[in-house]
């Protein structure tokens, strides 16, 4: 995950909601995509890196755009990043019409042939 330092000025402050401002990996952001704020929450530990991402007001969720604009603001150009969708049984639904962006941090994310994709 890119350090996250350069984002600053999108940094969430300190809240009740969020605790702390996070670190050069890991924090709370608000950031403009075109016309529309997003919340992004990134993470990394426990193995993974994760970004969570939240349409601050709306109530569509993230473009398919949106998210791979998110994903250039907060990992590198040549990491290959993944969203889940997991089985039913274990679907936690905290937020409506939040996604995530995760990647194991040790070990390689299995790709199919590049002609399928």
């Amino acid at each position: 995950m890119k350090d996250l330092n350069y984002l600053n000025k999108y940094r969430i402050q300190a809240s009740r909601i969020f605790g702390s401002m996070g670190d050069e990996h890991n924090g709370a952001f608000r950031i403009k995509i075109k016309d529309k704020w997003f919340i992004v929450i990134a993470s990394n530990g426990g193995g993974w890196k994760h970004v969570s991402v939240s349409p601050e007001k709306s109530k569509q969720t993230p473009r398919w755009e949106e998210m791979c604009k998110i994903k250039e603001l907060f990992f590198e150009d040549d990491e290959t990043i993944i969203q889940y969708i997991v089985a039913k049984k274990d679907n936690i639904n905290v937020k409506e019409n939040c996604l995530h962006l995760w990647k194991p941090t040790n070990q390689t994310v299995p790709m199919p042939p590049k002609c399928f994709v």
